[in-house]
């Protein structure tokens, strides 16, 4: 087991998928009907869900996933990769389906274009969330994300609502959210682009780097909607924490700062930034705070090339941090 599991903190539990990535490393990424060369091919676990299982578990929380795969190699490798960063991967259930997979390309910046193919992901039901119940009536936080069917997503959502945990829902890849989920949803971690087509252009998302006072507009907009704590990542410009629950104005707009690292692959990058939230938010730390502390573990996490095995540990957050 790759992580050190004598301090975790509370229960974290995480609904969704796990796909093999098929990843060509590239000079840059081909346009439309060209052909590149790559210089590279690597076959790595990933899926949204078990990435985020993955980085919360490196982090030190206790965390539990809900998934299916495939009868088959990449599927083994996927619960292999995941119970070895200390995931309890028990309500992960094989399918008669093939594994989810990811054609992922990566350019020499770091920058990723990803295609996914739900394959066993696609056989999750609200069923399983049903046989999950004794695991997710002990979290402190459910996590979920859009690469399994809204209907999981929602059987999901209101299972950790009735128990209590703080739901996060990463809003990726973007879908419409139906009116229940959204009210079911604690926390929505959205980047610029899906804050955008959420908000159907009733308020114009900011520039990256514009202040707080120009993200007003936005905070109001996801109240307005029923998402009373919105955090939206701008990539190499950090994060923003909308928090409506903040006792002053002042309080409800922050934004946090990048931190500047080499970008090798950002593949998953993101992943790691939802799994380090649902970290400290189990371990009961606010929402700002909780961002600052996942800006460094998704830049740690772009240092080094694929998902699962490029993201850091507590113990690496917390040194360049320099806590």
């Amino acid at each position: 087991m790759s992580t050190d599991t004598s301090a975790r903190t509370a229960g974290i539990v995480v609904v969704g998928s796990l796909n093999a990535d098929l990843t060509i490393y590239c000079d840059r990424l081909p346009k439309p009907g060209e052909t590149v060369h790559g210089n590279g091919f690597a076959v790595n676990p990933g899926g949204k869900s078990a990435n985020q299982a993955v980085a919360a578990s490196k982090l030190g929380a206790q965390v539990s996933l809900v998934g299916a795969v495939g009868d088959d190699a990449n599927g083994s490798m996927l619960l292999e990769s995941t119970a070895d960063a200390g995931v309890d991967v028990t309500r992960v259930r094989r399918s008669d389906a093939a594994t989810g997979v990811a054609v992922i390309s990566v350019d020499a910046s770091g920058e990723n274009s990803i295609i996914i193919s739900a394959g066993a992901n696609g056989t999750l039901t609200p069923a399983d969330v049903r046989a999950a119940a004794d695991t997710i009536n002990d979290a402190a936080v459910v996590c979920l994300c859009l690469e399994v069917a809204i209907d999981t997503v929602i059987a999901a959502a209101q299972a950790g609502n009735d128990a209590g945990a703080t739901v996060v829902l990463n809003l990726s890849p973007y879908a419409e959210v139906p009116e229940i989920l959204a009210e079911l949803s604690d926390v929505l971690l959205v980047n610029a682009h899906e804050a955008s087509l959420f908000l159907g252009g009733e308020a114009d998302v900011p520039d990256a780097d514009a202040e707080a006072e120009a993200w007003e507009p936005v905070r109001s907009q996801f109240a307005d909607r029923g998402l009373q704590r919105v955090l939206v990542t701008l990539g190499a410009h950090g994060s923003v924490v909308l928090d409506s629950f903040a006792r002053g104005t002042q309080d409800q707009i922050t934004r946090i700062a990048p931190t500047r690292v080499s970008a090798v692959d950002t593949t998953g990058a993101g992943d790691a930034f939802t799994g380090a939230v649902a970290a400290r938010l189990a371990a009961g730390e606010s929402l700002a705070d909780a961002a600052s502390f996942a800006s460094v573990a998704a830049a740690l996490a772009a240092t080094k090339k694929g998902t699962q095995a490029a993201y850091p540990t507590l113990a690496q957050v917390e040194q360049l941090r320099g806590v």
